[in-house]
């Protein structure tokens, strides 16, 4: 049987208030992928549309939208007796979206090598001293946060917009992954010392150097998370 989980309830403002900046069925949308992003609402869920609903004391019209636009992007999928299930990752997945991940970032740091002033890298020093603190003092939920928004910074130095968004495009199968990868302080003190490494890298403009540690640390994020994959597989049958 399919784990029923309750849905928290969405701290909604005013009907009138949201129409003039998103409506309500987006807001349900923006909750529901936020839990499913970061393991709040785990696979194998079973979303029901009426009880959604009920559980947020809305109509059934807006949680159908929310719930339309999750299957379009491949976090749910229909069932044949009712309602939709979450979807877990599988291995075509993970390759896939990593070997993507590869060749864009390992580009845009190459173009932040390039094309950075050297002001623009003290946001980048804070980050990594920010994940070392979180790290030191034991609070690795932070983490997926602040190497989130270190790689966030490192792409905006691209200076190239349709990069950048292409890469955003990724973003909450990335965020899912890097939930896998953080959660051990040995693979964290890993990635934030490749971050120092990528930082040395595109503050002496080695263009080069930085695309291939950036394609390295990828990979090396994509063996963990596939190592993951299959000790959980392998626990299920």
């Amino acid at each position: 049987m399919k784990k029923r989980v309750p849905i928290k309830p969405l701290h909604l403002t005013p009907f009138n208030e949201l129409q003039s900046r998103k409506s309500l069925g987006q807001l349900v949308f923006e909750n529901l992928r936020h839990a499913i992003v970061r393991g709040e609402i785990v696979p194998g869920t079973r979303l029901v549309e009426s009880q959604i609903a009920e559980g947020q004391g809305i109509s059934r019209t807006p949680v159908r939208e929310a719930i339309h636009k999750l299957e379009r992007e491949g976090l749910i999928e229909r069932q044949q007796r009712g309602g939709f299930t979450v979807l877990g990752l599988s291995r075509n997945d993970i390759v896939e979206t990593f070997g993507i991940r590869s060749v864009l970032e390992g580009y845009a740091a190459r173009l932040a090598a390039i094309n950075h002033q050297p002001d623009e890298l003290k946001p980048l020093e804070a980050k990594i001293s920010e994940f070392q603190r979180s790290l030191d003092n034991g609070e690795l939920k932070a983490l997926t946060r602040i190497n989130t928004e270190f790689h966030d910074l490192l792409y905006a130095l691209s200076k190239s917009r349709r990069l950048i968004h292409m890469i955003s495009g990724l973003r909450d199968q990335i965020y899912r992954y890097r939930l896998i990868i953080l959660k051990e302080p040995r693979r964290a003190q890993m990635s934030n010392a490749d971050h120092i490494r990528m930082l040395s890298h595109i503050r002496e403009r080695s263009a080069d150097e930085v695309e291939y540690l950036v394609r390295d640390h990828i990979r090396r994020g994509q063996e963990i998370v596939l190592e993951d994959f299959d000790a959980k597989l392998t626990q299920n049958l």
